[in-house]
């Protein structure tokens, strides 16, 4: 996926919060979400770490447009 993206959903353990995502890397991306790489944001702060639904695209202008 070198100039796509991909389109991504992320869940707590209670699958009671959704977090929609587009993103050009997203191995890296939900690393970071497993790992709180970022303490101040809205999947650290509900502790989203499941992925549970992903879309990959050719395009990340496709990929925004799912997430949209």
């Amino acid at each position: 996926m070198k100039r796509g993206g991909a389109f991504y959903i992320m869940t707590n353990s209670t699958h009671t919060t959704l977090h929609v995502g587009v993103t050009s890397d997203l191995k890296k991306r939900v690393w970071e979400h497993k790992n709180f790489i970022f303490p101040e944001s809205f999947t650290s702060k509900y502790k989203l770490t499941y992925l549970v639904y992903y879309k990959g695209f050719h395009r990340i202008e496709d990929a925004i447009g799912r997430e949209k």
